[in-house]
């Protein structure tokens, strides 16, 4: 029988009894190790039980501290709690073929037609997109049905997935030839931007000041060209290629401005917005090889074999002039970035140093450095001309090339801390971070992380613990109570308690993911910087 161990005062008893009296509210159920139960009324019997019980366990015992132990064990019946508890279901296919899937999940994992798919069941569920409140999506095993009725038996589906894998591979691989007719596909479908749009990019904004400068740089360095050939300054040679690396590094800046107004792909879901930032990286690491190298290559040679200067009257106006056009390409990006700064909220200091618009930093910098270039090779001319002495036309030509360098470490620094992807502001951190924390459904918020991922776009993150309280009034709210509770009152079984904390429990999930998306639509909406949001749930 059970055994059951009793202490009473100091004293331990094993009573290898075959009953166990259990005592619940006024009625005591006596089990028994074969399974039998029997029932008493009332507490008398319920006193009476146990003594009879007990008596028979001392049976043989005449001693009277024994039966004066046992009478106080009499007195206070065992109670026993017993707890229902649900039996661990091992969930197998009978759950998972009731998973959802999607149609073009479907059509492509079970190599179905969007015909096909016609004659299931449409089932309507929360979209997981800000555009669509609702999408449609079909039940996994009625899928699974499908494409077995239609391709005869799982071993005819598994090689026509093979032939399909491996026409996909011979795709991808013959995807460079096939570039311009994928081009001409998304366009027809719509898929991409106009093309005018991309034009008209260069037509205002950093595109605009991009533009003007690749003139304006273009034009000096063809007369800076016939000057130096002219006069055979070294200084007007380091002036000929600045203007020309500033030029090539321009057209590519433009290049990574139109590069960067692609639309995302599978391959790049976060778009080519960083596109601008490499083109202004690579840039500076141009104007360092190209500008400041050869600048400095340039002194130093004029240094070790100096020679004579021929007239520099055409230098003088030629380098007059594009201090002019320079000028006017410096104030371009001066006023482009003041309307940006103030549009941000930011001092124009500030948005120079976060490298808030590489493609308009980039035309300043090198603007402003091409005006001081101008002034260093007109001083070291003039005192070349006045003295005759060549050394201070090469000391100005590695004058102009140490400023070069310096901006081009400016650009190769700031560029790449873009790249690396850096935290944005803390008073905008603090500002997104009290938006949760005061929404009722939010009980704490961890982990958080916002990514400045260029131009404007931020990536927040965030582990967020929701009050479940709130989150089931929510549900409830939407429900009939009246009805609910006609549904709770009908609950008699563990299957029927099963059944209703199964059909609610779902929807309180769903109602969670819909507090989750509101959330995030409320981030965007009020910070428009917030592009992606990505709420973890605690």
């Amino acid at each position: 029988g059970w055994q059951a161990s009793m202490k009473c005062g100091s004293l331990s008893y094993i009573l290898p009894c075959n009953r166990l009296p259990v005592q619940l509210m006024s009625q005591v159920r006596v089990y028994t190790s074969n399974g039998q139960k029997k029932d008493l009324g009332s507490e008398d019997t319920n006193k009476s039980a146990p003594e009879e019980t007990l008596q028979k366990i001392g049976t043989g015992r005449q001693d009277t501290t024994n039966t004066g132990q046992k009478q106080s064990l009499i007195k206070e019946p065992i109670q026993v709690k017993v707890k229902a508890v649900l039996k661990k279901r091992d969930y197998g296919p009978k759950y998972t073929k009731n998973n959802f899937i999607t149609g073009v999940r479907a059509i492509n994992e079970f190599c179905l037609k969007s015909s096909d798919l016609d004659q299931l069941r449409k089932i309507k569920r929360r979209s997981p997109h800000d555009d669509t409140e609702t999408f449609t999506v079909y039940l996994r095993s009625d899928v699974e049905a499908k494409s077995l009725e239609v391709w005869g038996s799982p071993e005819a589906l598994a090689r026509e997935r093979k032939r399909r894998k491996e026409a996909e591979i011979k795709y991808r691989e013959n995807l460079f030839r096939n570039q311009r007719l994928l081009r001409e596909y998304k366009e027809f479908f719509g898929n991409t931007k106009p093309r005018s749009s991309a034009a008209a990019m260069f037509f205002k904004g950093p595109g605009k000041v991009v533009m003007v400068a690749i003139c304006i740089n273009g034009l000096n360095f063809f007369f800076k060209l016939l000057a130096w050939v002219y006069t055979g300054s070294a200084s007007m040679f380091s002036e000929a290629i600045h203007s020309l690396a500033d030029t090539c590094n321009q057209a590519l800046l433009a290049l990574g401005i139109s590069q960067s107004a692609r639309t995302p792909d599978p391959s790049h879901p976060y778009g080519f917005t960083n596109m601008r930032y490499i083109a202004s990286l690579i840039s500076g690491v141009g104007i360092f090889m190209m500008g400041a190298g050869l600048s400095w290559y340039h002194g130093i040679i004029g240094l070790l074999h100096p020679h004579p200067i021929e007239s520099l009257l055409w230098a003088y106006c030629i380098l007059a002039g594009s201090l002019v056009s320079e000028g006017a390409t410096l104030l371009v990006a001066i006023n482009e970035i003041r309307r940006s700064a103030r549009a941000k909220g930011l001092s124009f200091y500030q948005y120079v140093v976060q490298s808030r618009d590489p493609s308009t930093n980039v035309v300043l910098l090198e603007d402003a450095a091409a005006v001081l270039s101008v002034a260093v090779a007109a001083t070291c001319m003039g005192l070349t001309s006045l003295t005759g002495n060549p050394y201070y036309d090469s000391v100005g030509s590695l004058g102009v090339g140490t400023l070069l360098g310096t901006v081009s470490a400016f650009l190769i620094y700031t560029n790449t801390e873009a790249l690396l992807g850096r935290s944005i502001q803390p008073e905008q951190l603090q500002r997104l971070t009290e938006l949760l924390e005061s929404d009722p459904v939010v009980r704490a918020i961890h982990d958080v992380k916002a990514t400045d991922m260029g131009m404007s776009k931020v990536r927040f993150k965030a582990e967020v613990d929701f009050d479940g309280r709130v989150v089931t009034r929510s549900y409830l709210e939407k429900q009939d109570i009246e009805q609910l509770l006609q549904e709770i009152q009908q609950v008699k079984t563990l299957e029927e308690l099963e059944a209703f904390m199964l059909k609610h429990g779902e929807n309180i999930i769903d109602t969670l993911g819909a507090e989750v998306d509101r959330l995030e639509k409320d981030l965007k909406q009020r910070n428009p910087d917030v592009r992606h949001v990505d709420l973890e749930i605690l």
